[in-house]
Formats: C-alpha cells, sequence, structure tokens
C-alpha cells in the first residue's frame, strides 16, 4: 500500500482548508511532516508520549515548542504526561524486539488519544509523525489509525516518502534541533540502533 499516494490524494480532494491534529513524537520528526502539512490544513500539534522519560520529555517538548513558535506552522497542544499510561499497558513485554509487540502497543496508546482528542476538539483528520522515521512499521501505523477513525478522519502517511527523512535531517540542522538517537522508551534507549530492524 502506498500510504504517500493515498494522503496525496485526500489532500487532492479537499475543498478548503481543513483542520488536522497531528501527533508528534519529537521536533525534528515533525519538522518536514509539518512543512508537508501546512498549506493545506490548519494544524495542531499534539504531544502526547507517555512512553518517554520526564527529563527527555521536557526536553523534547522545549524543542517542539520552539520549533512551532519559530515558524508559526502550526499551533500546539499537550495532554499531559503520565507515563503509567505506558508502563501498565506493556508491562510484560519489556524484552521485545524493537519494533515488535511493545512497540505496537505503545503506537495503539499513543493513536488511540490522538483520535478522541481530535473527536472531541472537532477536527477533520488525524494523523501521526511517527512514519517518517526509517526504523517505523508504516503499515501498522496506518492499520491502527484506520480502526480509531470516526467523524475525525484518519489521514494515511508515510512521510518518510519524497526524501521526507533527509528533509526532517536538513530542518533539524537549519533550526538546530535537538535531535535524540532513540525512539523515547526506555527499552529502546538500551537498544544499539544499530540492530533495529
Amino acid at each position: 500500500m502506498n500510504f504517500d499516494k493515498l494522503m496525496r490524494e485526500e489532500i487532492a480532494k479537499l475543498d478548503g482548508r481543513k483542520k488536522l491534529l497531528l501527533h508528534c513524537c519529537c521536533a525534528p520528526c515533525s519538522s518536514a511532516c509539518l512543512e508537508r502539512l501546512k498549506d493545506f490544513f490548519d494544524v495542531t500539534v499534539l504531544f502526547y508520549n507517555p512512553n518517554i522519560e520526564d527529563g527527555e520529555y521536557e526536553r523534547r517538548k522545549a524543542e517542539l515548542i520552539r520549533l512551532i513558535r519559530e515558524t508559526g506552522w502550526a499551533e500546539i497542544s499537550d495532554c499531559g504526561h503520565d507515563t503509567s499510561e505506558f508502563y501498565t499497558p506493556v508491562k510484560g513485554l519489556e524484552n521485545e524486539k524493537e519494533g515488535g509487540a511493545r512497540c505496537e502497543v505503545c503506537f495503539n496508546i499513543r493513536l488511540k488519544k490522538t483520535a478522541e482528542i481530535a473527536e472531541r476538539g472537532g477536527f477533520d483528520y488525524f494523523t501521526t509523525t511517527l512514519t517518517i522515521s526509517p526504523l517505523k512499521n508504516a503499515e501498522l501505523i496506518n492499520s491502527i489509525g484506520e480502526k480509531l477513525q470516526g467523524r475525525a478522519k484518519w489521514l494515511y502517511s508515510d512521510f518518510k516518502k519524497r526524501d521526507g527523512y533527509l528533509e526532517s535531517i536538513k530542518l533539524s540542522e537549519k533550526y538546530k534541533l535537538y535531535r535524540q538517537d532513540f525512539c523515547g522508551c526506555v527499552y529502546s534507549e538500551r537498544k544499539d540502533l544499530k540492530n533495529l530492524k
């Protein structure tokens, strides 16, 4: 499935600007996604990441806020930070390989919250920056998002396509963004990134 093509086809059908809630994991990943979406949507970014430990969470949040302020590409929403919303559902999956069952649970947690907020907030669409990572399974992420859509429609994406990931690196350099080398949870931090699949 070409999720990037599906996104472009959906955008081509838009009748005027629509409201989009974009789940964001960090400023570097958000940069290229926002650059791609800003001309078509009134974007609100949602920084909801209970998988990220406190210090790292605050650092990423501050960088995302700085990026939004410097570019004006979106509004920002933060729905709080409670790591138990991650640790409780993944109990027993601590030793799963990166990209496995633990990550699927994590994607579900974050996208479910995004879908709920999009529905309550009267958004037309919701999606996530997670598909920009070469290490994330775009098919899995899109299948989760599709199942969660209601009145707020899931916007299919594979932001790494059309050199999206490379663009995120360039934009990170341009805006001097803190660029972490792990997804955020303590389990991914302890893995050697060279072994990720």
